[in-house]
């Protein structure tokens, strides 16, 4: 006799950009592996099947910043656009370089359901005192003078020593249209203007490196690159690619 799938829905909520679903499954294919899931609308935003590139946005992003500001541990301040899963905020928290982290979310359920610890790495991340979440529009925060509120609602204008950002699909390929002003050298000038000198950008995507976004690029940072970071898909028995970019000032 075969175990019966179990398929759960933590939480439902209809938000700005859609419906969006917390779910909790198992594949049986897989030995019964326990999987969450992120629903917005009919896309999956993030599912804990495939994390390897989430962390190695973390990873690859971070050791740049370590290069580019040597020194003791608990050097770096760090800011994390999209907090989905926790994965790539997870990863970052593994750092002993990592003084402090604020993680931006433009859905506050999400943040609920980390808090609530109905994900299973929330109860970590809310415990770590270095670890602090903020509801906001990243793009909007990212582009906001000096003036403003930006990343810390508490600092108006404070630097950051690096900035991973895992929203988009893509460059390209938006959660929503008016993120797209952010991905042109203007909004990414925006953005470097809240780095320290020396500061690091680093963004997943989903597609191919793309040149004319690398171009974009390389009009505001100093240094530039592309790391393709493959996983394997045990679904399909087959091996996938995304990419990340890590960007200095």
């Amino acid at each position: 006799m075969h175990p019966t799938p179990r398929f759960e829905e933590l939480d439902f909520r209809q938000t700005a950009l859609g419906d969006l679903s917390l779910r909790r499954r198992t594949i049986l294919s897989l030995d019964n592996l326990e999987v969450h899931e992120i629903i917005l609308g009919d896309a999956y935003l993030m599912t804990s099947l495939f994390t390897e590139v989430e962390q190695a946005l973390s990873r690859l992003g971070l050791a740049a910043a370590e290069r580019a500001f040597p020194g003791d541990e608990a050097r770096l301040d760090v800011v994390v656009g999209g907090l989905g899963l926790g994965y790539t905020a997870r990863a970052a928290l593994e750092q002993a370089s990592v003084a402090s982290l604020i993680v931006v979310d433009y859905l506050q359920p999400v943040i609920e359901w980390h808090e609530k610890g109905l994900v299973p790495l929330g109860p970590g991340l809310t415990a770590d005192p270095r670890c602090r979440f903020v509801h906001g529009d990243f793009f909007k925060l990212a582009v906001a003078g000096d003036s403003e509120a930006a990343f810390d609602p508490d600092a108006p204008g404070r630097r950051f020593h690096a900035v991973l950002l895992d929203i988009d699909h893509s460059p390209s390929n938006l959660l929503h249209e008016r993120h797209a002003d952010f991905y042109s050298p203007d909004g990414l000038r925006r953005l470097a203007a809240k780095l320290h000198p020396g500061g690091i950008f680093a963004l997943w995507s989903d597609d191919p490196p793309d040149e004319v976004f690398m171009g974009s690029l390389r009009d505001v940072f100093s240094t530039c690159e592309s790391h393709i970071v493959t996983f394997s898909n045990p679904l399909r028995e087959t091996e996938s690619a995304s990419t990340v970019y890590v960007a200095g000032k």
